[in-house]
């Protein structure tokens, strides 16, 4: 059994699309980026953590994932308010950012961890068009306040790497993770 240590509704659609079977058993485990901690090891680290906090029976395979914005250096998470959404999107406005999603899947005693990184180049946006997403509600809950998959989609310009990372899982990575833990040739 596949199980998904994450509340995210786009995680669980992504498997869901990808064929996958699983349960849903989000862990409870603080995300707070530590002194000097650089983004890619922040959401490995994260990755990791979730997947050990959740219990699982002996066979079964937790997968746990973490994504941020990177926008000139600084570390765009979910946003904690429509103002702090606002700036959030004033920094990506016109500009290319990374995406980083750090996962880790663990059976066992066995645990594999990988990171994925995606570039984004985002359209400037009017003040009344950030203004408008803010309102629209869509940025709150996710890393860098917006949903490439969504009502932002119309500002992307272009994506190199994998798209699914930007919505939160790159399902090919961990595909190709979850065959070595089953014992299959890696892809």
């Amino acid at each position: 059994m596949l199980i998904l240590a994450s509340k995210s509704p786009r995680r669980r659609e992504i498997l869901r699309d990808a064929g996958f079977t699983f349960e849903v058993q989000p862990s409870d485990v603080p995300e707070v980026l530590a002194a000097g901690e650089a983004p890619q090891d922040y959401v490995q680290r994260l990755a990791l953590e979730k997947a050990r906090a959740v219990e699982a029976a002996a066979g079964d395979i937790v997968l746990a994932a973490d994504t941020v914005v990177v926008a000139g250096g600084e570390v765009l998470e979910k946003p904690v308010d429509a103002n702090d959404a606002a700036r959030m999107l004033k920094k990506l406005s016109g500009k290319t950012h990374e995406v980083f999603t750090g996962i880790a899947l663990r059976r066992g005693a066995q645990e594999i961890g990988d990171l994925a990184r995606t570039k984004v180049h985002f359209m400037r946006m009017k003040p009344d068009e950030i203004r408008d997403y803010v309102a629209s509600g869509e940025p709150m809950d996710k890393a860098g306040a917006y949903g490439i998959q969504g009502l932002a989609s119309k500002y992307i310009r272009r994506v190199e790497g994998c798209y699914f990372n930007v919505v939160g899982l790159p399902v090919s990575l961990v595909y190709k993770h979850y065959r070595t833990l089953l014992g299959h040739p890696a892809l």
